[in-house]
């Protein structure tokens, strides 16, 4: 999956597949998540965050169903 990348001190990019509905994001740590069922417009506010990392805590990380890939 393509991955933009974004200006965080903990997220090196974010990704998403808008036929599965699947976002996709690279920690600093390159520890990689996928996250189901977020919708796009959640995406789209997501890279257009003031702080990409308080944005993933207060919306997706435990609002949707996730795993590490990597």
């Amino acid at each position: 999956m393509y991955r933009v990348p974004v200006s965080s001190s903990n997220i090196c990019s974010i990704g998403y597949a808008p036929q599965t509905s699947m976002l996709e994001v690279e920690f600093t740590s390159g520890d990689v998540y996928q996250y189901f069922d977020v919708p796009e417009y959640l995406h789209q506010q997501f890279l257009h965050a003031s702080s990409h990392g308080e944005f993933l805590n207060d919306y997706i990380r435990y609002n949707y169903r996730y795993q590490k890939v990597s």
